[in-house]
């Protein structure tokens, strides 16, 4: 069982990559920033134009849309999937084609990569 200050330490490991990504990763209204932030039972992602700081899209296993389409626990890879999905159509409405994906210091793996996955399936380019 990993103790508090395991969960620290990893916490900062994670938002150091989160940092070093950041750098290279920029989004623009014609390629927004896809960000990714997953916590033990949900999972968040939200399409941001940095250069007038507005989420053009978002999509969680928290909208009862999508929460009605999970079935069993939504913080799995399938409930990730649906979000993926989810997102690029909402993108798809506002006009936006192409996406720069930010992992948010998360490795490319699991339920990132299957929302990713499913994103990319929907018609989102990244």
């Amino acid at each position: 069982m990993s103790s508090r200050k395991d969960q620290a330490e990893k916490q900062v490991r994670r938002l150091r990559r989160k940092r070093h990504g950041r750098r290279n990763v920029f989004g623009t209204p014609d390629r927004p920033r896809l960000a990714v932030f997953r916590s033990l039972t949900n999972i968040y992602a939200q399409l941001i134009d940095d250069t007038k700081g507005i989420t053009v899209a978002s999509a969680s296993t928290r909208e009862k849309d999508v929460a009605g389409q999970v079935s069993g626990s939504s913080g799995n890879v399938a409930a990730a999937a649906i979000v993926g999905k989810a997102l690029a159509e909402k993108a798809l409405e506002a006009g936006v084609t192409a996406a720069r994906f930010d992992r948010n210091g998360y490795k490319f793996h699991g339920r990132v990569k299957a929302l990713a996955e499913a994103a990319r399936a929907a018609g989102l380019k990244f």
